[in-house]
């Protein structure tokens, strides 16, 4: 029985050897061109950036989908060099492809490989796009004629002349125009970086070596099993960054961090304290406000603190909750609705980038942040609870067993109106189920589509609040 490919909030997933073999890439990239010729509404030949993050096999996997797309005579336009999601994001825009195949698993353990599809805008496919895609790699199965046009062998010696980009240089040229380097320069902010032997080798370590920052990395060559373990920049794999920080004594200073595709960011404070994704995007958000002047909104996932909505209500700019997903973010900043956008899975853009997560970006505005402001982080979220109120949130997976599940999705299609003796203020069902507390408490949950599992989010506004909330979350699910 043929594996179902199905793309999930970013691109299709899956084990290599197991669901990513060779045999279902190209059925993969098969979809993908035939959707686009679907698409066609001129004589003009599609052009297709196509390109990878460091895993076992990438450059095999660029190669066969350069083929497959110059067969339907489109025209594939590779990126030879691993390279950061949000590169090849900009690379669709500057060269006004018509979309990206990415094959990357980002954050993912190392034996898992993916394909993210970008739209012409750079953005992650939306939902009706990829559900348009596996439609058309559902029919190859059922389809008994040849998967590609017919072409003549001069044809396809000819189509599948391949075009090398490198967009590393345009990539890096438009984060100057963002991020204030003199000002991280002339404050002798000292910074490490950790790219996880990802795909932001190279990327923010060689613009702050240009600009006469001192700058020291770790994990800073290509290894496919990305030192045997995830390349997630969370708090528990950072410690060798913590490590590099002590040696080059960054108590005035920052590590920054990215994961396998450098889209996701981790960031550790100059006395290694690792500040969790929701407090870089509150941060971040106070200080473009009060730097840049912006204020035309920001948007978060449902399931991201509340310290940017008292924030948004502080600045008096207008908030947009979305689904899970960074394309949900990714359009908003494609509309130019918000001046900052971002999840608590640690991925964020502004206005007028790429409407994609960027982790490369979003460690450096934490530099410059540092930088202009000459405090810690720590100190900076301490003045930002000072001005709005504390805010504690929390992200925990529970399994359940089968019959476990089937109750209690049962249970998230009522409507309660108290939960463990405080009254529900509103229930939202932006994704999953949300249930906002009377006492400005709140907890999500958001059942797995893949695995029997349920993630719950929740956040008080004390730690001991906090803790109790995260209990009775907990028993909700198994009362």
């Amino acid at each position: 029985m043929a594996t179902q490919i199905k793309f999930g909030t970013s691109g299709w997933r899956a084990v290599m050897a197991e669901e990513f073999t060779f045999a279902n890439v190209r059925r993969a990239v098969h979809g993908i061109a035939r959707y686009m010729l679907a698409q066609k509404s001129s004589g003009a030949r599609f052009k297709v950036v196509v390109g990878r993050d460091p895993r076992f096999l990438g450059e095999t996997f660029c190669s066969m989908a350069a083929d497959i797309l110059s067969s339907y005579d489109i025209a594939p336009l590779v990126i030879a060099e691993p390279t950061p999601t949000p590169a090849i994001s900009y690379a669709v825009i500057q060269s006004k492809a018509d979309g990206a195949i990415n094959f990357t698993a980002a954050h993912n353990p190392p034996e898992f490989n993916g394909i993210k599809f970008s739209t012409p805008d750079g953005a992650p496919a939306l939902p009706q796009v990829t559900t348009a895609i596996e439609g058309e790699i559902a029919a190859i199965l059922a389809d008994a004629s040849p998967q590609t046009p017919h072409t003549t062998n001069a044809e396809v010696q000819s189509q599948s002349q391949s075009q090398f980009i490198d967009p590393r240089r345009m990539y890096l040229s438009r984060l100057r125009e963002i991020v204030d380097l003199d000002v991280i320069q002339k404050a002798g902010v000292k910074i490490a970086f950790d790219p996880m032997w990802g795909a932001g080798r190279g990327y923010p370590d060689a613009l702050l070596r240009d600009a006469g920052v001192m700058v020291a990395t770790v994990h800073d060559t290509r290894d496919v099993l990305f030192g045997g373990h995830a390349p997630e920049p969370d708090d528990l794999l950072l410690e060798d960054l913590r490590c590099k920080m002590r040696e080059m004594d960054v108590s005035i200073g920052i590590g920054i961090a990215t994961d396998g595709d450098a889209g996701r960011f981790g960031i550790v404070d100059g006395d290694g304290t690792f500040l969790q994704p929701n407090y870089i995007l509150a941060l971040l958000f106070d200080y473009l406000v009060e730097t840049r002047g912006w204020t035309n909104g920001v948007g978060k996932s449902v399931v991201t603190t509340n310290l940017i909505n008292a924030l948004a209500e502080k600045h008096k700019v207008e908030i947009y909750e979305t689904p899970v997903g960074f394309k949900y973010i990714g359009e908003l900043i494609r509309q130019n609705k918000i001046l900052i956008g971002g999840e608590e899975s640690a991925g964020l853009s502004i206005r007028k980038h790429v409407p994609e997560k960027d982790g490369v970006l979003a460690g450096l505005l934490c530099c410059e942040m540092v930088a202009r402001r000459g405090k810690s982080l720590g100190k900076q979220l301490a003045d930002l609870f000072a001005k709005v109120g504390s805010y504690y949130p929390l992200r925990e997976n529970f399994r359940l067993t089968a019959e476990v599940k089937q109750k209690f999705t049962e249970k998230l299609r009522g409507d309660p109106s108290e939960f463990y003796g405080i009254k529900v203020a509103q229930a939202v069902r932006i994704d999953g189920l949300k249930l906002v507390l009377a006492d400005g408490s709140w907890v999500c949950y958001r059942l797995s589509g893949t695995e029997p599992v349920v993630r719950v989010y929740s956040e008080a506004r004390s730690r001991e609040g906090l803790a109790k909330l995260s209990r009775a979350a907990k028993a909700w699910i198994f009362d």
